[in-house]
């Protein structure tokens, strides 16, 4: 059978297709170098062995004053052709044992590595001190970023606390890249004179200084994996939908609806008669406003009369006239309705949108979370609220995120910014 061997040896080898992996590792050591250390060694006890595509770090803002030396010590123990994450103001990661935590207001150091077969990363880089014209074309803001927007269908997006003209930044790239969806956040502020955004875009050497830069950072998807974002704002509406009958800027002066019209806090007395006494509480200090937002594109199913609420914080009232300020420019004929927020009403909202991504996907390659820092224990009371939420629909799924100053996120198919919310990306096959 000799010559049978040699005939195999001349034929040209058939490797088996790589399958997507994806590896997650989470360390509390206070130690920047032992941290680093035991990510690795949890890394390799896990089997990780070929080198990832992509690595997602995120830490804590403990580590402000080493966050310069985070990724070439990452990079030095742990093969990756690209890194990006942002330090935040707590961190989301599952440790060895597959335990999803929130850690908050401690040290600790979340590292998710992705293996990505058939799928191209793009990395980019962006100061918003000269942002493109937003009456111009949309490829100035495609050349600008240095990415082409062609197959693009998933961004991650990370922005540093001091960048400027934010909104204006992420409208920029929804016109450029307007089928992929972003998800992200703004980055936890520090006193240390540096960025707060990690990146490393390199193939080949790391440029020492450069791994911590400010402006904003982003990777464009394309290929064979896909974000499917979910946005869990976590309120519920009380009363009905208003229609707004006068304003001026961000200052709502008149409301109507079916039953009733006046001033916006002559409407919110006349729901106040139809709460509870548990949620006329809540109105003292949990009361949003919805607005209406509407998608350009024809929605394939469903009413197409029932909007989709951003909810925006209300910032003033006028006792004079009875008007309210709120955080979003407003327009004559838009629809509003008010919100209230409490830890039920977002673990709810929570279940309801991951419940209906579970019929879309099944158990998703992996989970980003990107929270506010004003959720977790101190808006349900106990840590851990928005993760054991996602276990209870996705059971094994390795997640990793951070608590953001601001969370981004799609809604009613334009990206905004958000507060207060729960901003999930879940890496899914991209089929057809």
């Amino acid at each position: 059978m000799a010559w049978h061997s040699r005939l195999l040896s001349l034929l040209p080898s058939r490797r088996a297709p790589q399958q997507a992996r994806c590896f997650s590792a989470l360390s509390q050591q206070p130690s920047l170098e032992k941290a680093v250390a035991e990510l690795a060694l949890q890394l390799k006890q896990a089997g990780q062995k070929r080198r990832a595509d992509l690595g997602l770090v995120f830490c804590s803002s403990a580590y402000a004053s080493d966050l310069q030396r985070v990724l070439p010590l990452l990079r030095d123990a742990i093969a990756s052709k690209h890194w990006i994450g942002c330090c935040g103001g707590g961190v989301v990661g599952t440790d060895p044992q597959g335990q999803a935590l929130e850690l908050e207001h401690q040290p600790a150091i979340s590292l998710t590595l992705l293996q990505l077969p058939d799928t191209e990363l793009e990395l980019f880089r962006l100061q918003s001190d000269q942002l493109p014209d937003l009456d111009g074309s949309s490829q100035q803001w495609a050349d600008w970023a240095g990415v082409d927007p062609d197959g693009g269908h998933s961004m991650l997006l990370f922005i540093d606390p001091t960048c400027s003209s934010i909104n204006d930044l992420i409208s920029g790239l929804d016109y450029a890249y307007p089928n992929a969806h972003k998800i992200g956040g703004i980055a936890g502020q520090h006193s240390a004179n540096h960025g707060s955004l990690l990146f490393d875009d390199s193939s080949g050497e790391l440029v020492t200084g450069e791994s911590v830069v400010d402006g904003a950072i982003g990777c464009l998807i394309k290929g064979a994996w896909r974000i499917d974002p979910v946005v869990a704002q976590g309120c519920k509406p009380i009363g009905p939908v208003f229609a707004i009958e006068q304003a001026e800027r961000n200052v709502v002066q008149r409301l109507s609806s079916a039953e009733q019209q006046g001033t916006p806090v002559a409407c919110l007395q006349s729901v106040l008669e139809t709460l509870t006494p548990a949620e006329r509480e809540l109105v003292r200090h949990s009361l949003f406003l919805g607005v209406a937002k509407r998608s350009f594109q024809l929605p394939s199913s469903g009413d197409a009369s029932e909007p989709a609420f951003l909810v925006r914080n209300l910032i003033g009232v006028d006792p004079r006239n009875g008007s309210v300020a709120v955080a979003e420019r407003l327009r004559v004929g838009q629809q509003v309705q008010f919100q209230l927020r409490d830890a039920e009403a977002s673990r709810q909202e929570q279940r309801q949108l991951l419940r209906r991504q579970s019929r879309r996907q099944s158990e998703p390659l992996a989970a980003l979370l990107f929270a506010c820092l004003g959720r977790g224990e101190g808006l349900y009371g106990a840590a851990h609220g928005d993760v054991t939420g996602c276990r209870e629909i996705f059971a094994q799924v390795p997640i990793g995120g951070a608590f953001c100053n601001g969370e981004i996120g799609p809604v009613a198919g334009a990206t905004h910014l958000h507060g207060y919310t729960a901003s999930w990306g879940f890496l899914v096959p991209n089929n057809p």
